[in-house]
């Protein structure tokens, strides 16, 4: 028996924010100094090495479980299924719930149980709850419905990746420009025929990397320092990325029984375009090969970096075919794989 996404959505905000907005952003150095050259040359340089041109913010009064929601209901319907039939609703988010306005977190009650209560779902037996895994964390919770299901105490699983980061980040730091706003949901069920997934990989590095990503005050010093924002090592998460991350994809896929000539897509977390090829290049060059044309598809250029929703986001635009020359059809292999805060490293290869 093997586990099938059998339903899938995305819900993508309409407030469109391009790089031009943050010409007269008051970018800061760590220590609180200004850049020595003019915000031009930093979008610039940012639009090279990012491949972000745009990005997307959530509407003024929604929140990262309305935005989940939106999406687990086009997932649901996508799926054909009653929604009292879930068993599991698992969200996966960093920062809960953050009204427009404040960076203040708000998860109780959790961010699944107030999808469930959207949905208006009355089963009690559907268990509803999140879970903290950086970016990584949508295929995460896709590993756990697996689990759940082949262990008997599930059927049907609502896997949920959302977030609004464009609400925790400082205005005063370059690295605010990745950050954006979305959700992707599946519906997640047994499988008695070829589809579905065929191996995984988990892993979390926490000796000298757990504090790659984390929560620190803004580099304006008349802010208040205790009013924390998203933070980040920058080079050492590339460096750890192009480390570890090809390897575990290629540990995947070697325990999946599949030749690397038979994958026909990689979707990997939209973090970092330049990022992104340089893993796709190591994962490749380890089994003496280069990436064949378009196995990569990418949403960041328009979409920008909206941490766990990006992976489940993605498929979703390519099975509507919204993404140009990329089409997944039955039968094709996916490596599905993502690294983020933790430092969090997952992938699953599916057979579509």
């Amino acid at each position: 028996m093997k586990i099938k996404i059998t339903g899938i959505g995305s819900y993508i905000p309409e407030k469109e924010i391009d790089n031009t907005d943050f010409s007269e952003h008051v970018f800061l150095n760590e220590d609180g100094s200004p850049f020595a050259y003019p915000n031009e040359v930093v979008i610039n340089k940012f639009k090279g090495i990012t491949g972000i041109d745009k990005r997307r913010y959530a509407e003024d009064n929604y929140t990262a479980s309305d935005l989940a929601f939106f999406a687990s209901q086009k997932a649901i319907e996508n799926a054909g299924i009653d929604p009292e039939t879930l068993d599991y609703i698992i969200f996966a988010h960093n920062f809960g719930d953050v009204k427009y306005g404040t960076t203040q977190s708000d998860i109780i009650p959790s961010l699944a149980t107030r999808v469930k209560h959207k949905l208006q779902i009355k089963n009690p037996k559907c268990v509803a709850y999140d879970i903290l895994f950086g970016c990584p964390g949508w295929i995460e919770g896709v590993l756990q419905a697996n689990a759940f299901i082949k262990s008997g105490m599930a059927k049907k699983c609502l896997v949920i990746g959302a977030e609004t980061l464009s609400r925790v980040v400082d205005a005063h730091d370059r690295d605010s420009m990745i950050y954006s706003d979305g959700a992707g949901a599946s519906v997640i069920e047994a499988s008695e025929d070829e589809a579905g997934m065929l191996s995984y990989e988990s892993a979390t590095y926490a000796a000298d990397e757990a504090n790659f990503l984390f929560f620190g005050k803004s580099y304006n010093p008349e802010l208040d320092p205790d009013t924390k924002y998203i933070k980040m090592y920058g080079r050492k998460i590339y460096e750890f990325a192009l480390s570890q991350v090809p390897a575990a994809m290629k540990s995947c896929l070697d325990n999946s029984g599949i030749a690397i000539g038979d994958v026909k897509k990689i979707l990997i977390h939209q973090a970092n375009e330049k990022m992104d090829e340089a893993i796709i290049h190591r994962f490749y060059k380890l089994y003496g090969q280069t990436p064949p044309k378009n196995v990569m598809p990418m949403s960041i250029h328009e979409l920008g970096n909206s941490s766990v929703a990006t992976v489940p986001t993605l498929f979703d635009l390519i099975i509507r075919g919204e993404i140009e020359d990329q089409e997944i059809n039955k039968g094709d292999v996916i490596i599905f794989a993502s690294v983020g805060a933790g430092m969090n490293i997952n992938a699953f290869v599916y057979r579509y």
